[in-house]
């Protein structure tokens, strides 16, 4: 299914209902996005709060997407942690439960150095035989990759494919794709979704795609038809809602806006994150009306 992988996979969030998982919302967000046209589904990437998880529910997750989407568009399994035995329980589990591809971060924390990343990587597929890709995240993890990296992953990996690129830095997207034409890019920053397809981002992984499923898929549409007016178009159609979306630590205007829109029954968050402020709220509605969202 590595030809598959492409086009908008939303980072679906993680509805909670009094402290727990609300399973039955979560199945009601994987059907929104396959009847919206997204792509693909991503479980447990940061919009789905997984540090907040336990490994046991981060793998329900992974288990009712898969069996909820009915083999309808490819499931991507984040399945990265700080901690090399948990990176390894949960993509083990991913594989087994028949994930389409993996997303693995960078070990957040520690900072390791390049030599310690790709050791790490290589352990933790060695014997994975489905596509993965690195999340790329310096900003939360505070550690890069290089472009060395990717190489010696490239040659020592044979399943390895490509990356989530979550950092406002185009040049080390052309610098990848230049070098490794078939490396495989998903977006993971909103402003620069149409930019990075067209220079050769195969898709977008974004949070925003909570809310607008349809038209993050029809802009990697326009974009294979070569339509970048159409592209450009619906990316100033979109701006102010992908600023939106940073107004405080992702996903918490997120799931307010979804609440607003009917896509969730609340807003909850486990501690440490925090729903909106009565301030915060004030401005995303204005930004969902503007929008003409509700």
């Amino acid at each position: 299914m590595n030809s598959e992988i492409k086009g908008s996979i939303p980072p679906v969030i993680t509805p909670f209902k009094n402290g727990e998982i609300d399973l039955d919302t979560y199945r009601r967000l994987i059907k929104f996005h396959v009847a919206e046209g997204s792509h693909g589904i991503l479980v447990n990437g940061t919009s789905a709060e997984p540090s907040t998880l336990t490994t046991e529910e981060r793998n329900t997750l992974v288990d009712v997407a898969i069996a909820t989407a009915e083999k309808s568009v490819p499931i991507v399994a984040a399945t990265g942690s700080q901690s090399l035995f948990e990176t390894k329980v949960l993509t083990d589990h991913a594989v087994s439960a028949g994930a389409d591809a993996l997303l693995i971060v960078t070990p957040y924390y520690i900072r390791p150095p390049q030599r310690g990343i790709i050791d790490y990587y290589l352990e933790v597929t060695i014997d994975v035989d489905i596509p993965w890709m690195i999340y790329h995240i310096p900003g939360r993890a505070a550690v890069s990759i290089t472009i060395d990296t990717i190489k010696e992953l490239k040659d020592r990996s044979p399943n390895f494919v490509g990356m989530k690129h979550a950092v406002n830095d185009l040049g080390f997207v052309s610098e990848c794709l230049a070098e490794f034409p078939n490396f495989k890019v998903f977006v993971g920053l909103e402003e620069l979704s149409f930019p990075e397809l067209a220079i050769g981002a195969v898709g977008l992984m974004n949070a925003v795609g909570n809310l607008r499923p349809k038209i993050l898929a029809d802009m990697c549409q326009a974009v294979w038809d070569n339509d970048l007016e159409k592209g450009k178009k619906l990316h100033h159609q979109l701006f102010e809602l992908n600023q939106s979306v940073f107004y405080d630590t992702n996903p918490i205007p997120i799931k307010y806006m979804m609440k607003r829109m009917g896509l969730l029954p609340n807003n909850e968050h486990r501690l440490p994150m925090s729903p909106a402020t009565p301030e915060l709220e004030k401005r995303l509605e204005e930004v969902l009306v503007r929008a003409k969202l509700i």
